[in-house]
């Protein structure tokens, strides 16, 4: 999903024919909160299982902590700004440049790092 919707749909919504900046944004908004949505379910559900399964590595508690710290960042601190920006620009607002893109971007890219890890530790203790 992450590569789907950040690297895949968002950019690509921008080159259709038709979309405004105004639109785009307003259809990100609605994607990006479903997104968080479904990110911290399935993270509530994979510290659920881990949990009660009782068989997780210290690297997959770790990879699993630092998935949580990536969500928590992206939810509490980014998404509302980029919200922000975006209702501002929607209506109608030119506000200045801002450097939160690429940091969400940023831990996008940790996250496509740190779920395969993740998989790969679990498959490992798995079969031990």
């Amino acid at each position: 999903m992450v590569l789907a919707i950040s690297f895949l749909e968002t950019p690509l919504k921008f080159r259709a024919p038709g979309i405004t900046v105004p639109l785009g944004l307003g259809i990100g908004r609605l994607v990006f909160r479903a997104l968080a949505i479904v990110e911290l379910s399935l993270a509530v559900a994979l510290t659920a299982a881990l949990t009660l399964d009782g068989r997780a590595g210290v690297g997959a508690v770790v990879a699993v902590g630092l998935l949580w710290l990536v969500l928590v960042v992206q939810v509490v601190v980014l998404r509302p700004r980029l919200d922000r920006r975006a209702r501002f620009i929607v209506a109608g607002g030119s506000p200045p440049r801002s450097r939160l893109h690429l940091a969400y971007v940023a831990f996008e890219m940790v996250k496509i790092v740190l779920l395969p890890v993740l998989g790969v530790l679990l498959l490992i203790e798995v079969s031990s």
